[in-house]
């Protein structure tokens, strides 16, 4: 597109110094960002630009990442408002997933793509575990593909105990996860990847997860994991390995820096120094963890002890949206409520989660998570010119607890525009909604569900 020069906004850089040019600019060349500062751009940046951007009365900040979620479940959402997870689990995504076919996959995953992109996330990790058509996962790196955000797919898999649609012999699980790398992993200069996405513990056989942990070391991926979500699936564990869950994985030997943790409440206090130990990477999702009335994780302890903890939304199927911005909120409120203290989390560590904790989630901490020179170029305004923010006496705080979906202006990845002035440029919104809802309902007529 061109060199892009984003200016007088303010920008929220999420660096290590915390940096906040008010106004500020940044500068774009390639996929890359080039230059930024405080105050207004060196002529010669102007000249170069060959697109403007006015942020005046808006935040500029790194794109976020929305570090687990589940996007074919666009189509399932609101299905069951009123059951825990193992009862949602029977009533709304088993039924519906055994059916899903890979156009509808990609279908689904597009609406769940731009549904972040409107958030402001510019990174997605989806836990991908529908695979009754192998070619489901293809569906969904297509979607990611065209429309044009950073992607890493988690192909989930699990091996007993589960729904027998869902369960996998650990052969086709190693031979899908090479197929895919042939086919996806690394395209696009890495912007698609993939890794391992053990689905959870009660499903997962302690030989499989050796072999594929294994496997993710020998090519460098990582792997991601449901854990601790509920206190009846943590007594299932106990029951049959008499350990908790975080106690299995280093038991097993594979707790480390390269294992992102999803959801991680109920866990014992040896199990908290366990990740710490081993540096596992803490996803937290704390909208979904209120809609299923899972509990509260212990987020600012994990982070007191230097445990690295990223933001996520969990999928639409059990949130109902996927929206990075109230995620923000609701990560800042959930621990005041719970711990009776207004001060316990403050907006910037907030933010830093979403951002610098998400980056490292996604495996990419040099590449994204922050606004600075050489970093990829995933950039997102916020309109602050709002009823909802104005006056604005701090950015930050504005950005956690004022800010919506419905105020993220524009949206840049690798240096391309996929979204300017509100308006969703890199597919036609209009005309996938359209599509989308027909082929939602041909999936709930051929899976025998009625709303």
């Amino acid at each position: 597109m061109g060199p892009i020069l984003i200016e007088k906004g303010t920008v929220v850089t999420v660096d290590d110094a915390g940096r906040i040019f008010d106004p500020g600019y940044v500068f774009i060349r390639g996929d890359k960002i080039a230059e930024l500062g405080p105050g207004d751009p060196p002529a010669y940046l102007r000249q170069e630009a060959r697109t403007v951007l006015d942020a005046s009365h808006m935040a500029v900040i790194p794109g976020m990442v929305n570090a687990h979620t589940h996007l074919f479940q666009t189509f399932i959402r609101g299905l069951a408002d009123d059951k825990p997870l193992l009862g949602w689990l029977e009533a709304a995504i088993w039924p519906v997933a055994q059916a899903l076919n890979p156009e509808e996959a990609y279908l689904a995953a597009m609406v769940g793509l731009v549904e972040n992109i409107r958030s402001g996330a510019t990174s997605v990790l989806d836990h991908q575990y529908v695979h009754t058509d192998p070619h489901n996962d293809d569906g969904v790196y297509l979607a990611a593909e065209e429309v044009g955000t950073r992607f890493l797919l988690a192909r989930g898999w699990a091996d007993m105990n589960y729904h027998p649609a869902f369960m996998e012999e650990p052969d086709q699980i190693v031979a899908e996860m090479e197929r895919l790398r042939r086919a996806w992993h690394g395209r696009h200069d890495d912007r698609l990847r993939l890794e391992f996405g053990p689905l959870i513990p009660w499903g997962c056989s302690d030989d499989t997860m050796l072999r594929t942990h294994k496997l993710a070391k020998a090519w460098g991926m990582g792997t991601q994991i449901h854990v601790a979500e509920t206190q009846v699936e943590v007594a299932m564990n106990q029951e049959s390995r008499g350990m908790g869950h975080i106690e299995w994985l280093a038991h097993l030997g594979i707790l480390g820096p390269d294992m992102q943790l999803v959801h991680s409440i109920w866990l014992s206090d040896e199990e908290i120094e366990l990740i710490a130990e081993r540096g596992g990477v803490v996803v937290h999702c704390p909208v979904s963890n209120m809609y299923l009335a899972s509990g509260v994780a212990r987020v600012p302890e994990m982070r007191r002890k230097g445990i690295v903890v990223a933001l996520a939304t969990d999928g639409p199927g059990s949130n109902n949206s996927q929206d990075m911005l109230e995620t923000l909120k609701a990560t800042a409120l959930l621990q005041k409520v719970h711990s009776l203290d207004a001060m316990i989390l403050q907006p910037e560590e907030v933010l830093w989660m979403a951002c610098r904790g998400g980056a490292i989630a996604f495996g990419q901490p040099d590449r994204i998570g922050s606004l600075e020179v050489g970093k990829k170029a995933d950039v997102v305004l916020v309109d602050l010119d709002t009823p909802l923010a104005m006056p604005v006496h701090r950015v930050v705080s504005a950005l956690v607890f004022n800010a919506s979906n419905g105020d993220v202006d524009t949206v840049i990845v690798d240096g391309r525009i996929l979204m300017q002035g509100k308006k969703v440029l890199c597919v036609d919104e209009e005309a996938l909604l359209a599509e989308a809802r027909a082929a939602c309902d041909r999936l709930f007529e051929r899976a025998g569900v009625t709303v």
